[in-house]
């Protein structure tokens, strides 16, 4: 993998989480989506410099790491913002104008969708399902769910963030 970051400027409590992690399992292949679940918890993304050292330290190769880490979309591998918007593409949302309401919020926060805003106040996602197609379209910001969106009132929901 390559790394962006040198891990020799790194001090040792930068690895702590990892450790502390990868305490509660045996290191084995089978543990791989747990492992990176807890990182993701500890650290708010995969950092590239920690995977490093996963590997390092389980043995594991960085090719089945990063295979792992980019197949599945719940992990990311940079920083998120402070909020993450979650705008549901599933079947109901998409035929509700889901697409309109995504290209509304990525022109109100200046970004494209997988993108954080420049004061990383927002990160925009689009996801398969949110469970809520009674709502179509819906997105969550966090844990809040907002529903039957249209373009004007998912710029007003971000207004309304950014004025907190």
């Amino acid at each position: 993998m390559e790394n962006n970051k040198c891990c020799c400027e790194c001090n040792n409590k930068y690895f702590d989480g990892l450790y502390k992690v990868l305490s509660k399992y045996e290191g084995k292949e089978a543990d791989l989506i747990p492992i990176l679940q807890d990182l993701q918890v500890e650290y708010g993304y995969l950092p590239v410099d920690i995977l490093d050292k996963l590997c390092e330290k389980t043995g594991m190769y960085p090719t089945q790491v990063m295979g792992v880490a980019t197949f599945y979309s719940q992990f990311r591998l940079q920083p998120t913002g402070e909020n993450v918007i979650k705008l549901c593409f599933g079947t109901a949302c998409h035929v509700n104008g889901a697409e309109k309401v995504a290209e509304a919020l990525a022109d109100e926060l200046k970004i494209k969708i997988g993108e954080t805003t420049q004061d990383n106040k927002f990160t925009l996602e689009t996801v398969a399902c949110l469970g809520c197609c009674s709502l179509a379209p819906v997105m969550m910001i966090g844990e809040e769910t907002y529903g039957r969106l249209t373009p004007d009132s998912a710029r007003k929901i971000i207004k309304a963030h950014y004025s907190k």
